[in-house]
């Protein structure tokens, strides 16, 4: 499956609302830097019927060096989650097809969907 990258996103919006696009990347660019602080903030980010973003704990750990084979301690760190809504999943599994081949998704996962 190819990647979506924020640019494309954008133009996909902007094409289907009829805004002007550089609107619409001021607004997208604001959305992302706002979760971004809000979850260094501490706070856990709901959007109903899409997910949550959170950032949870990670036990310090012994890890492996690949190379030297050196064992190295990491640390207790916070690390940023997301977790799709029951609605995605459902929707995402509800798709026909094999696993690995792109399919089209149904209208109702498109960008006219409400977020």
């Amino acid at each position: 499956m190819p990647n979506i990258t924020k640019q494309a996103l954008i133009q996909e919006i902007a094409k289907s609302t009829g805004f002007v696009r550089n609107d619409i990347k001021t607004v997208v660019e604001q959305f992302l830097d706002l979760v971004g602080e809000k979850l260094i903030e501490g706070n856990t980010i709901e959007i109903r019927g899409f997910g949550t973003f959170a950032c949870k704990p990670r036990k310090a750990r012994p890890a492996r060096n690949p190379r030297t084979g050196e064992t190295v301690q990491i640390e207790e760190r916070m690390v940023p989650t997301f977790k799709f809504s029951n609605d995605i999943k459902d929707k995402i599994n509800a798709l026909e097809g094999v696993i690995g081949e792109a399919v089209e998704a149904p209208e109702e996962v498109t960008a006219e969907s409400e977020i």
